[in-house]
């Protein structure tokens, strides 16, 4: 089953369950995802539909510090159930020891030796780790290792 068709499927089980908050940002999935296929022409796929799930992630939590620095706890906390609702689509999280082994092997296998070759490590990583770690923290791993 397709990440669209899950979506679909969590939909329908939040509208009989009547659960509000799982089926306004399940809808907001995937209008996202309808906005870009409309926008491309073509139907996205399990990586793309990935993609954009990760890019609403990183915005709420973009939200969610710039609330909390406004002092309203009570839109942060719901952007973070949003992330939790969002989170239960995505692909299992790596740990440390995952990504800086995919770091290593993608270093080796490109033969990096210096932050000049930074953007080819980071191509070759995003997509395998695409939707499973943050980016920003993988950059800061790959500049620690190539200095």
């Amino acid at each position: 089953m397709s990440l669209i068709d899950q979506l679909k499927d969590h939909m329908k089980q939040a509208m009989i369950a009547k659960e509000k908050a799982r089926l306004s940002t399940i809808r907001m999935a995937l209008a996202a995802i309808k906005q870009i296929e409309v926008d491309t022409r073509e139907t996205l796929n399990d990586e793309q539909v990935i993609a954009v799930l990760t890019k609403m992630v990183k915005q709420r939590r973009d939200s969610i510090a710039q609330y909390e620095a406004a002092g309203r706890s009570e839109l942060a906390a719901a952007e973070a159930e949003e992330i939790q609702v969002i989170e239960t689509f995505l692909p299992t999280p790596l740990s440390e020891a995952e990504i800086a082994a995919f770091i290593d092997a993608a270093i080796a296998e490109i033969g990096a030796s210096s932050m000049a070759d930074m953007g080819k490590v980071m191509g070759a990583l995003k997509p395998k780790v695409q939707g499973r770690a943050d980016m920003g923290a993988i950059g800061a791993m790959i500049r620690a290792k190539l200095q």
